[in-house]
């Protein structure tokens, strides 16, 4: 039994012995020695950066212009925009804004309707704040006008600017929040 288990030691180490004896010349040597040769004449070149130049601050000495910076050329500017708005528009930018102004329309719930004196008024909470709202009075950011209300909604139209600049109405509504209560 020594003799079998000496016999495949053997065995074993000489199949190891021919592995490793195969591994020592892979036949890449010609291929390192032009590597090698390639490496040693290569010689970089980097051009150098140019260092930057100084900085010499100019005055901006023209009395008889307007500064561009001075806050009487965005007046101007300002002034301009606004005289190619419509009267419609400006009327609702020039009016006293109302409490629920100050809040976009996702933050308005309306929680109600009371009917006093045979006018109907929704009842609207922003905020931590209950509010009494009528037909004709303002809501959101967008100058929303209370159109109508009735007892599951209160229908609002917006004048909002689209995407190329210009004014116009769109319609938005506020249902009814049930109570998680």
């Amino acid at each position: 039994m020594r003799r079998v288990a000496r016999l495949e030691l053997a065995l074993v180490f000489g199949c190891a012995t021919l592995m490793l004896a195969g591994c020592g010349g892979d036949g890449q040597d010609d291929l390192r020695a032009w590597m090698a040769q390639q490496r040693a004449m290569l010689h970089p070149h980097v051009t150098p950066i140019e260092p930057p130049k100084p900085y010499i601050p100019e005055r901006y000495d023209f009395p008889d212009q307007v500064d561009p910076f001075s806050s009487t050329k965005l007046e101007t500017g300002v002034k301009q925009e606004m005289n190619k708005l419509s009267p419609e528009v400006l009327s609702q930018m020039n009016r006293p804004k109302q409490p629920l102004e100050q809040y976009p329309l996702d933050q308005i719930k309306m929680v109600g309707s009371v009917k006093i004196k045979g006018e109907t008024y929704a009842l609207l909470k922003a905020g931590s704040l209950l509010y009494k709202a009528r037909v004709g009075g303002y809501i959101g950011q967008h100058y929303g006008r209370i159109t109508k209300i009735d007892e599951t909604q209160v229908s609002i139209e917006e004048l909002a600017q689209d995407a190329t600049g210009d004014w116009g109405k769109r319609p938005a509504t506020l249902q009814l929040q049930e109570s998680s209560k």
